[in-house]
């Protein structure tokens, strides 16, 4: 089966062909930096690491862009705040955010340019939709994208502009021809550093968040390119108004395919800063090692929304130390320089990869393997098992160095497990309850249930 994604745009599984053969042109939006990344973060940005990985896998080449929005109220706020230039402080988060994703083992984009570097691409394009009759200079000072102007607005989100005209919640400046308008170009404040300002014909500002995306995408990937992604919440606004801005002043289509990951969820809620719901990647990188929390996002389809708990980064855990555990059996077992396609694991590996990177059908067919390697310590069985994890960026450590690095559970992950067990049993969810059993079992951990409770030893 040949590559097939689901296509944001046309709402429908797609078999990939890049535009040039052999050569795939991917634009990640990337990380406004002005606080620390957070789970969020992470599983959008490892989505793509794996769609990244996978394209490569199957003997294509990649050009891989992820941006850095360096310019924008909250990061100037921050930075006038701890007394730092904003260059100083950008450059302090995108240090704290390469450490990070360098944690997780995802890989380098090939470009990562930062906003600040492409101001004059940005005016070019802003100049190029004014004199088309799309963009328009405003009371304030600043300059608008008139939307209902661009008669494909709306085909991301598929909603009519009354529709989203509907869904409203925020107040409208009283300079913009129509509420959904959205700003190119901001007329810079007087209380705003200099290096928040450039020079341009509609006088001194700065660039609109949208507009980034569109001249840096153009600028590192042409003016058609053939993968464009980010999270869920980036379809609308974000990347509706790029495919307005763009289109409207290319005049064709922009992007072939629109990628969005799901949400991340704290209690069926969205990860979010502004929601206050957030866990910072440095945060649990002190409780879990990157490899785990990798693992852990890779077991939902990349679509799917799913709720972050320790409890199932703990199961995560015990998960992957049972595929170590088949490696461990069957020492100096090394990944094969190219994978057999042909056999049958690989096979099957190759066939979820290529449906929409489903990586949980993926990660079974890797558990299917270790339990064949247990059973026949068959050493090429144990290198292919290294060798599909290290597509997914997995399994790559010494065996015996992961499983005694993360051995054990202490008390409170333990408590926490059971405590997760009594809710499912309540809930007759006993599917639930019994795997939460087994997990525990597997790092040595016995329980005995009674009317008083249920208590636990190391066996």
């Amino acid at each position: 089966m040949s590559l097939r994604i689901h296509n944001t745009l046309t709402r429908r599984l797609e078999p990939f062909e890049p535009i040039e053969p052999g050569h795939v042109r991917l634009y990640l939006c990337g990380i406004t930096v002005y606080d620390l990344c957070h789970m969020g973060h992470a599983r959008t940005n490892l989505t793509f690491d794996v769609v990244v990985r996978w394209l490569r896998a199957s003997g294509l080449r990649v050009t891989y862009v992820r941006n850095i929005t360096d310019i924008e109220d909250k990061i100037i706020r921050r930075a006038v705040e701890r007394g730092m230039t904003i260059r100083a402080f950008t450059d302090e988060m995108i240090a704290a955010m390469h450490r990070d994703f360098d944690a997780l083992g995802l890989v380098r984009p090939d470009a990562e340019p930062r906003a600040t570097e492409y101001v004059p691409q940005m005016l070019e394009l802003i100049d190029t939709l004014a004199d088309k009759g799309l963009a328009y200079a405003a009371r304030g000072g600043d300059v608008n994208y008139a939307v209902r102007r661009f008669g494909a607005y709306g085909r991301l989100s598929g909603k009519s502009l009354d529709e989203l005209r509907a869904g409203e919640r925020v107040a409208v400046q009283d300079d913009k021809e129509d509420p959904l308008d959205f700003v190119l170009w901001k007329r810079a404040k007087p209380e705003e550093p200099d290096e928040a300002q450039w020079d341009s014909r509609w006088g001194r500002g700065r660039p609109g968040w949208h507009i980034e995306c569109s001249a840096m995408g153009m600028a590192l990937l042409g003016e058609r390119f053939d993968i464009h992604g980010g999270g869920q919440d980036l379809q609308f606004p974000h990347h509706e108004n790029e495919i307005a801005q763009s289109e409207g002043a290319l005049g064709h289509p922009f992007v072939n395919v629109w990628m969005h990951g799901g949400f991340l969820n704290v209690d069926d809620t969205k990860m979010s800063k502004s929601l206050g719901n957030f866990f910072t990647i440095a945060d649990v990188l002190r409780q879990f090692d990157g490899e785990t929390l990798r693992f852990f996002l890779l077991r939902t389809h990349y679509r799917s929304p799913f709720n972050y708990a320790d409890s199932l980064i703990e199961d995560a855990r015990a998960a992957l130390r049972r595929l170590y555990t088949a490696l461990d059996a069957v020492p100096g077992a090394a990944a094969p320089e190219a994978i057999d396609w042909s056999h049958a694991q690989a096979g099957a590996f190759k066939a979820a990869m290529d449906d929409d990177f489903n990586t949980p059908a993926a990660l079974a067919v890797l558990f299917e393997l270790a339990g064949e390697v247990n059973r026949s310590r068959d050493a090429r069985k144990a290198a292919l098992l290294r060798g599909l994890g290290a597509v997914l960026g997995l399994l790559q450590q010494e065996p015996r160095r992961f499983l005694q690095a993360g051995s054990g559970l202490d008390e409170a992950a333990i408590q926490r497990l059971i405590d997760q067990r009594s809710q499912a049993k309540a809930a007759r969810d006993f599917a639930t309850a019994d795997g939460i059993r087994k997990t525990l079992a597997e790092q040595g951990i016995e329980l005995k249930d009674s009317a008083q409770g249920t208590t636990w030893v190391r066996a």
